[in-house]
């Protein structure tokens, strides 16, 4: 692991690229290449894009610098499209995807993290795991959870993919819609749902309609009857006609915020793909590319649980190699203004994906370089495993105690203070027992 600190225009960014210049060039090493996966997170977009910092060039043409490189060697990806970069790959998922259930509505609950509501951490609960091919039950119920969930994706703003139509046939009972039909005598949202559930393939605007009456008809003393009746029925299983996991669903769909609160995902959803990036992504680290995830345009919560999610795809990829006894492919995770990713100082969840890389990722031949501000701003854990250490001009003695703590940087700390040249760096690495000055040298593209 390492660590660059220092005040903003001290030379983080620049030493960082220098890093991986480097890295990127063992490939060309006469006598012992080395292809190694690097990875990128680019808050700013200065990697991935050309900018006058980098006297209008970046590191995603960082190929160019030898004659034997290749364009193909760096991949960049976004959100968004880039006028200056037509090949840039979209990070975009189809949440309505069958094969991609599960994992557009893990980035949603990652996105609802931050929620103390009720109804918001019991929805985050539901899984939409295959049910036992040999449970008919079982079945009926996750086709009914799919349909609830996709009509609530539907009312939340993400678009439906053509050809998706919804299916009700069989997920209904006939004596529950019966039952609300005659309560709709009195609710009329009641009868207009089980006339909507009553269709072969009902509109996705109709359908979000109908469980938002339906979530309301389970509360009343009509609903509880039917119950009774369902569970005692004849040849019965004896469970509840809604099982819990439903009824999570449902309850987004009561609250007025339920849908608003999902819609803020909706920029990383298409209609027009039924892939999933993570683990292009891990297929072009293993190869030994280098990739570029530009993030400028993204909101930060989206960042951080795209960023997440990446990462815990190469993690567990790499720890089921070492698993099965194979060798992982090494690979080099970048983490520019590290606090916006990385836990923070006061935080101390240790099954972070962050900090488990920290602590387990050498063993899976993981490693993790961040760079920010403030040594403070980063979880004690990830500090405490952290070898090499690049600090630049830190202005206040908060952050250069924190550091006196580690190696002795503490006979550094008064320079440290002191000395604001961009670029000079007191580096300690974990192949040299002392700290020692370093000016870094700017980056640039050469050829």
């Amino acid at each position: 692991k390492t660590a660059l600190f220092g005040m903003t225009r001290t030379g983080k960014s620049n030493t960082t690229k220098i890093v991986l210049q480097s890295v990127f060039e063992l490939r060309f090493d006469p006598k012992n290449p080395q292809r190694i996966g690097q990875i990128v997170f680019d808050p700013n977009g200065e990697y991935a894009n050309e900018n006058v910092q980098d006297n209008n060039s970046a590191i995603k043409n960082v190929w160019k610098s030898h004659k034997d490189g290749k364009p193909e060697d760096v991949v960049t990806y976004g959100i968004t499209q880039h006028p200056n970069d037509p090949k840039r790959q979209l990070m975009l998922l189809n949440f309505h995807a069958a094969d991609n259930l599960q994992i557009g509505k893990e980035i949603i609950d990652a996105g609802l993290a931050g929620s103390g509501s009720i109804y918001v951490n019991n929805f985050r609960q539901v899984m939409f795991a295959e049910p036992d091919s040999g449970d008919p039950s079982g079945k009926t119920r996750h086709s009914r959870r799919v349909l609830a969930y996709r009509a609530l994706l539907a009312k939340a703003g993400f678009a439906v993919p053509k050809g998706l139509v919804a299916q009700t046939n069989g997920l209904f009972n006939s004596d529950l819609l019966q039952t609300m039909q005659q309560a709709g005598q009195t609710e009329p949202s009641f009868a207009s749902a089980a006339a909507t559930l009553s269709k072969k393939d009902p509109s996705w605007a109709d359908l979000a309609s109908a469980f938002t009456a339906l979530s309301k008809f389970i509360k009343t003393s009509e609903y509880a009857a039917f119950e009774v009746r369902y569970i005692n029925r004849p040849n019965g299983s004896g469970n509840a006609w809604a099982d819990e996991d439903f009824k999570k669903i449902l309850g987004m769909f009561e609250q007025p915020n339920g849908a608003r609160l999902i819609g803020a995902m909706v920029k990383q959803h298409t209609p027009d793909r039924d892939t999933d990036y993570a683990p292009a992504i891990y297929r072009d680290l293993a190869a030994g590319k280098l990739i570029i995830i530009d993030q400028s345009s993204g909101d930060p919560g989206i960042n951080k649980s795209s960023a997440d999610r990446i990462m815990w795809y190469i993690f567990r990829q790499n720890q089921a190699l070492f698993r099965d006894g194979k060798e992982p492919p090494d690979i080099l995770v970048y983490v520019e203004e590290a606090h916006n990713l990385l836990p923070a100082g006061n935080e101390m969840d240790l099954e972070d994906v962050w900090v488990r890389t920290a602590k387990e990722g050498a063993k899976f031949r993981i490693g993790l370089v961040y760079a920010t501000q403030e040594v403070s701003s980063i979880q004690r854990n990830i500090l405490k495993n952290t070898a090499n250490w690049f600090i630049g001009h830190l202005n206040n003695t908060d952050e250069t105690k924190e550091l006196c703590k580690f190696y002795d940087f503490e006979d550094f700390e008064p320079s440290i203070r002191r000395a604001q040249d961009r670029g000079f760096m007191r580096v300690k690495t974990l192949s040299n027992l002392f700290v020692i000055p370093v000016q870094i040298r700017r980056f640039e593209i050469k050829g």
